[in-house]
């Protein structure tokens, strides 16, 4: 039971680190987002001749906080502990049906028998 009891506070450590630096990449963004905005329209800040840089910088930056919010909040909430010891334990089970069935035709099979 202590043994269940702990992991149950791993998991919950784990996505409360997760979630804390989720919301720190957000605020992080935003005001990189502001910065690079205020830098491309007001400050006059230039990257070559391209107009708008920063929009395409923000856009390319959103993605991949979404990609970020993504793996937090959808795919880490249906794969964690649980669901992998349960892929594990229907794979153990195919595995010893499949050496049961093989184990019953070698046994079956007069031509196995001395």
């Amino acid at each position: 039971m202590e043994k269940e009891v702990h992991e149950q506070y791993e998991y919950a450590r784990k996505r409360i680190r997760q979630k804390k630096a989720l919301y720190f990449h957000l605020v992080l963004f935003l005001l990189g987002s502001l910065f690079l905005f205020v830098a491309d329209n007001f400050c006059g800040v230039r990257i070559r001749t391209t107009e708008n840089w920063s929009i395409w910088i923000i856009t390319l930056w959103f993605f991949i906080f979404i990609l970020h919010f993504i793996k937090i909040y959808i795919t880490d909430r249906f794969m964690n502990k649980k669901w992998e010891r349960e892929q594990i334990d229907r794979l153990v089970a195919l595995q010893q049906k499949r050496i049961a069935q093989l184990e019953s035709s070698i046994n079956d099979n007069p031509e196995n028998k001395i």
